[in-house]
């Protein structure tokens, strides 16, 4: 029997406020251990909470580019269970009226534009907790409370999402949306993306839905992708020998590859929800909803739709521009300055984000600009320098005040293009390598380009690579 996979995510975001969601202290990631809270952050008697109102304008404005109707009355309420890394016992959340439902986001598929629509379910305030630490070198768990408080919103999807790939692609979208409005900073390795995985399974043409399992404690979007082939192979392993899924919550453990059995499924009457008394109904205006829609930009979906229509990239390389906004804005005045845009992504992705990526810096922190990049991809494309002597010319003027044509000419780096003078070069190289030469008349065709490389050795790197192909195949092939 064939199966299919049905996936839901919960992405917790934590908005990048300047404060936490229900008093002033500093949220902040990396700071000293429980240097962060408050009396308010450790449920002290006495202790009430005050709304953010950052935090409601970054949620509204989630809502908004995930095409969500935004509820212009809501509350919230108490969802309580035991929270060790919580002190009041209960975490303040909107339970039956979210200030944002029925949304979608829409991600791309392929080089086509072809793209696929995720509903949005809802996407709610709440507020994180704080952080367990386990230590091997002693008996217990230390917790830390800087955490607890940070703003969050919840993002609940549809069951609408079929294969690993589709959540990894959705999640980078999602990802990049959210950052480009700045609301939330991308960052995983720091919590500010989390997600839970719902996952089910069910024959091919079947309507109904199986019963679903979450998983916790997925912290990347590759993580996801394992723990979701997973779970699908596990339940589908456990119905074709006559078991049964039952609802439950797992733990993924990324580092040995499966998943274990945390407890059974709570539904919403185990978390006794009721409204939270010490904070008032959230009241937005239709003034303060244009507002903020009149903040947002264009959207990265858009913007890589548009990237591959106006400059014929490929997804790829278009959605690596679109989530980078600094090698985005260069490589669009690049464009504008007459670059080819196909190889001017190769070179931003490519050489350039190397070097950046091995000194930790950003172009920002660098002597290029677009014109000096253009000048460089000219003078390859003129055939006067080789592609590899680029990749020294712009390793030099990244870090050096100096011009293109000032490196190639301090460097010797002009390429040569004298017929005569690539003849006498490859004469050299063939009177040197005569097995070689057999073996490419006995079909294996691809030791020319073995012989080019010796070509481009001797030539010290400044040989026109397409000449001396053409003239070392002309003279094999003339004996």
């Amino acid at each position: 029997m064939k199966y299919e996979t049905v996936i839901g995510l919960e992405v917790h975001v934590e908005l990048c406020t300047r404060t936490k969601i229900f008093c002033e202290c500093q949220n902040e990631f990396g700071a000293q251990v429980n240097t962060n809270c408050c009396p308010g952050c450790l449920a002290m008697p006495g202790t009430l909470p005050a709304l953010n109102e950052s935090a409601v304008d970054f949620s509204i404005k989630t809502g908004l580019a995930l095409n969500c109707n935004i509820n212009r009355l809501s509350g919230h309420h108490r969802k309580n269970y035991f929270y060790p890394d919580l002190t009041k016992g209960y975490q303040i959340t909107q339970f039956d009226i979210p200030l944002c439902e029925g949304g979608y986001l829409d991600f791309i598929v392929d080089d086509t534009g072809a793209t696929k629509r995720i509903g949005i379910h809802r996407a709610h305030i709440e507020e994180d907790t704080g952080k367990m630490l386990h230590d091997d070198s002693f008996d217990g768990t230390l917790i830390d409370f800087n955490r607890c408080g940070v703003p969050l919103i919840e993002i609940v999807t549809e069951p609408d999402l079929r294969s690993s790939a589709d959540v990894k692609a959705f999640l980078d979208t999602l990802r990049a949306t959210l950052a480009e409005i700045g609301v939330c900073d991308g960052k995983m390795q720091e919590g500010s993306i989390r997600c839970d995985v719902n996952v089910s399974v069910r024959p091919v043409g079947q309507k109904e839905y199986g019963t679903r399992v979450e998983m916790k404690n997925v912290s990347t979007f590759s993580g996801a992708m394992r723990a979701i082939e997973y779970e699908a192979a596990r339940q589908i392993e456990m119905l074709e020998s006559g078991g049964e899924i039952s609802q439950e919550t797992r733990r993924w453990d990324d580092m040995q590859g499966k998943n274990f059995l945390m407890r059974s499924k709570e539904d919403a009457l185990d978390y006794r929800y009721f409204p939270e008394p010490d904070l008032p109904p959230l009241a937005i205006s239709d003034a303060r909803i244009e507002r903020l829609k009149g903040e947002l930009v264009e959207l990265p979906h858009h913007k890589t739709l548009r990237y591959m229509k106006e400059y014929g990239l490929p997804l790829f390389d278009a959605n690596l521009l679109v989530e980078n906004p600094e090698k985005c804005a260069f490589f669009v005045e690049c464009a504008e300055l007459g670059g080819q845009p196909k190889s001017l992504s190769n070179w931003i992705l490519g050489d350039i984000s190397r070097i950046l990526n091995e000194k930790n810096i950003t172009l920002a922190d660098t002597r290029l600009s677009p014109a000096m990049l253009c000048e460089t991809l000219m003078l390859i494309e003129d055939g006067k320098i080789s592609h590899t002597a680029g990749k020294t010319v712009i390793e030099e003027i990244m870090f050096n005040d100096k011009s293109p044509m000032q490196v190639v000419k301090e460097q010797g780096l002009a390429q040569i293009s004298d017929t005569s003078a690539l003849e006498q070069l490859a004469r050299d190289v063939l009177a040197a390598n005569p097995a070689t030469i057999e073996q490419y008349k006995s079909g294996k065709t691809n030791v020319l380009g073995f012989l080019v490389g010796q070509c481009m050795k001797q030539s010290k790197g400044q040989g026109n690579p397409a000449l001396l192909r053409d003239i070392v195949l002309k003279m094999i092939e003339e004996g």
